[in-house]
């Protein structure tokens, strides 16, 4: 507001001269009359004050004058200022609506480079992001490319003092300031951690050459920070949304996908497989005695078997395979591009896998197979799961721990279609 003072000040002086000046004039009017209508001595001192008069006149009209100058040019200064805060005020408002578009984490890099490139176009910027485990940030997007801009791929958080004190921070190795341990000593870097919702979704870095970093930093920190704060919205939205996402899609206590996901992946892969005359595997699972094992010792218990079968089966079966929870203890694979005979050796390798956690938990842990196979045992989606439930049953009645296969279809006939069962099992013996 000082500066609304000053003007106010500069504007009150120029009234007060303004007066003085027009009661000069008519003073200076008023004296010459006199000396016209008087002689001699008189009328000369007349003339010589209203000289004098005009001569003060002069100098306080062109005194007046320049300060006349003065406020125009520090009112074309001041609507210069704010023809710029309105047009970054626009471009901040086009960014936050291009942000509520934005889908992933490099829609989000891309917004934010085009933005800063309109309104910090001499910085260079680079935008981090805390990965899923909250352990470091990594590097989504930076700007400008060149030899000279190689930001570090990934920071971690306890080097950072802006993400430690959750406020902007300067770098400025020049001035010999407290800087992060990232910071290449070369640079001065202005640093603001990304906060929405209560949390810290990344960090935003900008950077400028030269020896006057720090001033320059403190001049551009208000659009920095309203970046920043726009950024961390757009990053909190999108966090959320892959949270609902994965809850759609994965069962909560083992990671795994679930019945859902299965039942499309499953058509999916199926349609093709019919395309590419490949063959696709299902394994029905289903953990033995699993319903003793929750008696004996608890539903804890019970939960931690069920997480580290699930995690033994992902780390041992190819990415494009479809792992799920298909219902209790009941455990369902998808191998596409994968025979009978592939699909019993994976099922072995997995039941072994699996006998090795009972050292795990004190405990005896094993689990039964059944295997099917399109086009070598079912013919497509309406009987290999039923095939492959049929044959784990029959692994149940041999003894348990063990993998059966589904009887191979005779040459050129289809066998009758298995009645599926309508819900899974939730305990089996």
């Amino acid at each position: 507001m000082s500066w609304l003072r000053n003007r106010l000040l500069v504007e009150k002086d120029l009234d007060k001269f303004r007066r003085l000046l027009w009661l000069g004039q008519c003073g200076t009017a008023v004296l010459l009359l006199l000396s016209l209508m008087l002689s001699g001595i008189a009328a000369t001192a007349m003339t010589a004050v209203g000289a004098t008069l005009m001569l003060a006149q002069f100098a306080m009209s062109r005194m007046i004058a320049h300060r006349s100058l003065s406020q125009i040019a520090e009112h074309k200064r001041l609507f210069s200022e704010a023809e710029s805060s309105r047009l970054q005020i626009e471009q901040l408002f086009a960014m936050t609506d291009m942000l509520q578009s934005a889908e992933n984490h490099e829609d989000v890099g891309a917004i934010l480079q085009a933005t800063s490139a309109h309104l910090l176009p001499q910085y260079r910027g680079a935008l981090y992001i805390f990965n899923n485990s909250n352990d470091r940030l990594d590097l989504v997007r930076y700007w400008p490319h060149g030899d000279d801009c190689n930001p570090s791929p990934a920071l971690v958080p306890g080097n950072c003092w802006a993400l430690k004190r959750g406020k902007p921070h300067i770098n400025d190795p020049h001035k010999g300031s407290l800087c992060c341990a990232h910071n290449n000593g070369e640079i001065s870097t202005l640093e603001l951690p990304m906060i929405a919702r209560g949390k810290v979704h990344g960090l935003l870095m900008l950077a400028i050459d030269g020896t006057d970093g720090t001033a320059r930093l403190q001049q551009i920190k208000r659009i920095a920070r309203a970046l920043a704060d726009s950024v961390s919205l757009a990053l909190a939205n999108i966090r959320l949304q892959e949270k609902l996402r994965t809850q759609s899609l994965r069962d909560p206590l083992t990671g795994l996908y679930n019945r859902r996901y299965m039942e499309d992946a499953l058509d999916r892969y199926l349609s093709l497989a019919e395309r590419d005359g490949t063959p696709l595997s299902v394994l029905m699972i289903d953990l033995d005695q699993f319903k003793k094992l929750n008696d004996t010792y608890g539903h804890a218990k019970g939960d931690a078997v069920l997480r580290d079968v699930a995690a033994q089966m992902v780390g041992a079966l190819r990415p494009a395979d479809v792992v799920a929870r298909f219902g209790g203890e009941e455990l369902l694979v998808v191998l596409p591009n994968c025979g009978l005979e592939d699909a019993r050796l994976k099922a072995e390798m997995l039941r072994s896998r699996i006998e090795g956690l009972g050292s795990v938990h004190n405990t005896t842990v094993t689990a039964s197979f059944g295997v099917a196979c399109v086009p070598e045992t079912s013919t497509g989606l309406g009987d290999v799961v039923a095939m492959a439930d049929a044959a784990l049953y029959a692994a149940k009645q041999a003894g348990r721990n063990k993998v059966m296969l589904s009887a191979r279809r005779l040459p050129g006939k289809d066998l009758p279609t298995p009645v599926a069962r309508k819900a899974p099992r939730l305990a089996a013996g």
